[in-house]
């Protein structure tokens, strides 16, 4: 039997099926995989009609796939996927089935040869992963709790000589520490020019007087993530004003941004928040990426909060909030906090200072 959440979540994709006209639907996306019906394996597709719920996964994950699924029947593939997707579809008389285009360009050919009319109806899950569950929300508050705790063990470690590399590996063995059984992506930690690149990648550089370190990371709680960013200035070198004055304004649009946060809003709107701000201040060419995006089983899912996205903001969707200018040669700045949009406005998740610390 389906837990309530999980019975609620494959509810919601019976009802897409019938509203987008499919008489059955094929998920092949792991991520989704896990999102309906908790299988962590690495290998499996979905067969779902408005009356069958069906796991196919190989041998490999048999015994895994009875211990975390219930409320489905399992195949185990011995052969072709193709054959027993053509099996599922003549038992259930599906005439249209609907699929995701993960798959390979190989294996839809493939598909096609099947006796039913394919439908690309990309998205399906993912719409209804954007509004996130109580127990979803507990994990991702746990997976930010962890990440924060390390960083905080971590922090008095940020000074003069250390490096960066050094810095993302002490981070990340705290992060474990904390109970992260992966991390969400690679830990950032650029300093002085290398903070510049919004995804430096830690070298072997020192840190030197003046410079600004950017610190990125994220935790993660039974398969869910978290992710945030704070920058500090070290004491001393030059340009201390200017790199003080262009921290204020990266604040200031962070938090602009998250007061307007509220559910109706158009994701693009908590985008141009920012972008306005940092553009009218005069540092609009050194601000490039989106403003947000969703966190949730993905450290980068919908919603995107950026210039050519119009979600439009409802009640318990996550997501972060990270304006930021990056100045070849001089450094910069990011400031990273995640949100939930609720009934009036908005929560921020993360707690940890953003006032400019000078070490």
């Amino acid at each position: 039997m389906l837990t309530s959440s999980f019975q609620a979540r494959l509810d919601a994709v019976k009802r897409a099926i019938k509203k987008i006209g499919v008489d059955s639907l094929l998920i092949f996306n792991i991520i989704n995989i896990r999102y309906l019906t908790g299988f962590t394996g690495s290998s499996g597709f979905l067969f779902i009609t408005h009356k069958h719920n069906v796991f196919v996964t190989d041998f490999r994950y048999k015994e895994q796939a009875h211990k975390e699924i219930n409320g489905w029947d399992i195949i185990i593939e011995a052969g072709n996927r193709i054959q027993i997707i053509d099996k599922l579809i003549k038992k259930t008389f599906s005439k249209i089935t609907g699929f995701e285009s993960s798959i390979s360009y190989n294996f839809y050919r493939k598909l096609t040869k099947s006796k039913t009319t394919l439908r690309d109806v990309d998205g399906v899950v993912e719409q209804i992963r954007l509004i996130k569950q109580e127990e979803e929300i507990e994990k991702i508050k746990l997976a930010i709790k962890r990440a924060e705790n390390a960083f905080l063990e971590t922090k008095p470690l940020i000074k003069e000589g250390q490096t960066e590399l050094k810095l993302s590996n002490l981070l990340e063995e705290r992060l474990k520490k904390q109970g992260c059984r992966c991390l969400p992506f690679d830990i950032i930690v650029a300093s002085g020019p290398n903070s510049a690149m919004p995804h430096a990648k830690p070298t072997d550089r020192r840190f030197q007087k003046g410079d600004m370190i950017i610190i990125d990371w994220g935790g993660e709680a039974d398969g869910y993530f978290s992710d945030m960013t704070r920058t500090f200035l070290l004491n001393g070198g030059k340009d201390y004003r200017k790199k003080t004055a262009i921290y204020n304004i990266v604040l200031r649009a962070n938090q602009k941004s998250i007061s307007s946060v509220k559910p109706g809003i158009k994701s693009k709107k908590i985008d141009s928040i920012a972008r306005e701000y940092i553009k009218a201040k005069g540092f609009g060419n050194y601000f490039g990426h989106g403003t947000g995006h969703g966190v949730g089983l993905e450290v980068h899912e919908a919603p995107r909060i950026t210039w050519n996205q119009n979600t439009i903001l409802k009640h318990n969707m996550i997501f972060t909030i990270e304006p930021g200018i990056y100045i070849p040669e001089l450094g910069g700045v990011r400031i990273e906090d995640m949100v939930i949009v609720k009934e009036a406005g908005c929560e921020v998740l993360t707690q940890l200072p953003k006032k400019l610390e000078i070490i």
